[in-house]
């Protein structure tokens, strides 16, 4: 493992960014300033890192003590190079409910199997590092890297719609406390001046919540009923003499059945930092690399799944805040995770922010998920991909259809869709479609 880590010697950044960052990767904020941007990315993630395992009936406490640690795994990995932050992931959910069921509620085969599949990661980077990166270029040129960008975003909108209450039979008062943390954010951003225009989210939701709780949108009840402090519940696979509930590795059929999903989410992965490294102005697949990310996301999802949480993954409503506010410091992220993590062990804290309505973040999410689309539009925009070109037309057309029309394609074990399904899409008919002349 040594040789994926980057020595402290190496920490220093050899590239340069090629967009205007208020502060770069390698930069950080005064102290309180810090501490208000790191909160700001702590509500980013909350709603989606706590909703998969009330899901899967899972400690939401674990969930949130993994994902902190999860993300200093990652930064660790990467040599504090990639400001990524790591939360619950949806993409198991399905394959982790059947094995449990299965296994009649027990979480044995559920465990086991995301803690092989973060394992899987861990062999797929060692033969990235063996092949290297130049591959990249030739898989992901920029009419397959844009749509895929598009896709990602797009394919999250549904989420935050329905989150922000403008379906069918949605309650107004939903509709309009959505509308309202949408606008704070967006004026802001546009009308901002100094720090506050770089903390747009935290005013939006805390203005979008107490909007809500005028509206009586808000149930405190859990506030009241939750502890100050509390240990966090893991599940271990040994017997800790009765401090925690205990697991059993299993090794069966339910297990394997998880084991593919990795191959879906590798290709969210690859997705995930494309974006991040289009907003950041660098390349991330290439430097620290593909092998150093995918190493620090698969140790992060084995030890909270180990743990007894969920599996991680990167996380776009992060990566949107990023683009929002030109703040890619990797001190901020960090410190993110370390409030999350101390955050696990405060219980009334963590019920509060739970009481979050999800219009509050439906409304913050349309403009996230947005921002991230727009950024596929942006490398189209600046790679000049020339759509007077058949050949260009025939692969943005099919991955935008695929991943934003709800394809689906099982193969055996293997279910590709959306991005992942999209991303591959493109892949191959990049390979094979002929080259056009001008």
């Amino acid at each position: 493992m040594g040789s994926f880590l980057v020595p402290k010697s190496e920490v220093i950044m050899e590239e340069e960014s090629t967009v205007d960052l208020l502060l770069d990767v390698d930069q950080s904020p005064a102290p309180l300033k810090g501490i208000l941007l790191s909160f700001q990315h702590v509500f980013a993630m909350f709603g989606a890192t706590i909703l998969v395992p009330l899901i899967l009936g899972m400690p939401v406490s674990v969930a949130l003590f993994a994902s902190g640690v999860g993300t200093l795994i990652y930064m660790t990995c990467t040599g504090f190079k990639v400001p990524v932050y790591l939360g619950s992931s949806f993409a198991f959910i399905t394959a982790m409910a059947l094995a449990m069921k299965e296994m009649g509620g027990k979480v044995d085969a559920a465990q086991t199997g995301v803690i092989l599949t973060g394992l899987i990661y861990v062999l797929v980077a060692a033969g990235v590092k063996v092949a290297g990166t130049r591959w990249i270029d030739k898989l992901l040129p920029a009419v397959v890297i844009g749509p895929m960008i598009i896709v990602i975003g797009l394919g999250l909108a549904g989420s935050a719609v329905k989150n922000a209450g403008f379906v069918e039979g949605g309650d107004w008062k939903n509709a309009l406390v959505a509308v309202l943390t949408f606008l704070i954010a967006a004026f802001i951003n546009t009308k901002g001046k100094g720090f506050f225009k770089i903390i747009p989210f935290l005013f939006a939701i805390i203005g979008g919540y107490v909007f809500a709780v005028c509206l009586g949108l808000v149930n405190f009840d859990p506030v009241l009923k939750a502890n100050w402090f509390e240990i966090p519940g893991f599940y271990l696979p040994f017997n800790t003499g009765g401090a925690f509930k205990q697991y059993n590795l299993y090794f069966g059929p339910e297990t394997i059945a998880i084991l593919p999903i990795a191959i879906v989410t590798i290709s969210e992965h690859i997705g995930d930092h494309t974006v991040l490294s289009q907003i950041c102005g660098r390349q991330f697949l290439k430097q620290p690399g593909l092998h150093r990310t995918l190493l620090g996301d698969g140790i992060a999802t084995s030890v909270s799944a180990f743990l007894g949480g969920p599996a991680n993954t990167t996380y776009g409503e992060n990566t949107g805040v990023i683009g929002m506010t030109r703040i890619a410091s990797v001190s901020v992220i960090r410190n993110a995770a370390l409030i999350a993590l101390s955050l696990s062990f405060f219980g009334k804290f963590t019920a509060l922010i739970s009481t979050i309505p999800n219009s509050v973040l439906g409304g913050m999410s349309i403009l996230l998920y947005g921002v991230i689309a727009s950024n596929g539009l942006k490398v189209l925009i600046k790679e000049r991909v020339d759509f007077s070109l058949m050949r260009n037309l025939i692969i943005a057309s099919a991955m935008l259809v695929l991943g934003l029309g709800g394809a689906t394609l099982k193969l055996g074990p293997v279910t590709l869709a959306g991005t992942a399904l999209s991303a591959m899409t493109g892949i191959i008919l990049n390979l094979i479609l002929p080259h056009e002349s001008n």
